[in-house]
């Protein structure tokens, strides 16, 4: 018999724009003790010599790195995490792989919907947070990653008002747990 994990880890994925940081925020109010940590503020901590995730492999890496430390700091200090960022699977495996010694569950779920809701949800944000084409490039590296269809969780027919069910979905649905 397996001993209950103590905490839990949820990244919270999905091309940009789908309502990964809407929904990452609001499942962290859920819980007593909690950290949220985005990795797009991960990814701008980097100042000087900084590259665009999705152009360098070495960027990725310490992004991942880092997210990795803050996660196994905050379990190491009671928290649930909830990790807001565009993670492959491969990703997601990793971070498990680096956790299996902490006693954390780790749930993985994409946020997904169809193209054009996406850039039309895209379009919806100030400007200068707008990502434009690199959603539907996003869309595509997803369906070529081996994304497992029992990790997505399709927001296309959700809107903002129904926030509560997409956060009851993904803490007690199981079919998105990894380890």
């Amino acid at each position: 018999m397996s001993k209950k994990a103590a905490h839990k880890v949820y990244i919270i994925s999905g091309p940009a724009g789908v309502g990964k940081s809407t929904t990452s925020k609001e499942l962290t109010k859920t819980f007593k003790n909690s950290a949220y940590i985005s990795g797009d503020y991960i990814s701008h901590m980097h100042i000087n010599g900084r590259k665009k995730p999705w152009e360098s492999s070495e960027e990725v890496s310490l992004i991942w790195d880092n997210i990795l430390s803050l996660t196994k700091n905050f379990i190491k200090y009671g928290n649930d995490v909830i990790v807001d960022y565009v993670t492959f699977p491969k990703e997601a495996e990793w971070i498990s792989d680096n956790l299996k010694s902490l006693n954390v569950e780790v749930i993985y779920v994409v946020l997904w919907t169809d193209k054009k809701t996406l850039l039309t949800r895209d379009n919806m944000r100030l400007p200068s947070d707008r990502m434009g084409e690199r959603c539907v490039i996003l869309v595509d590296e997803f369906i070529e990653s081996g994304l497992n269809e029992k990790h997505i969780f399709d927001t296309s027919n959700n809107s903002l008002d129904e926030i509560s069910y997409a956060i009851s979905e993904i803490i007690n649905n199981p079919k998105y747990k990894l380890n």
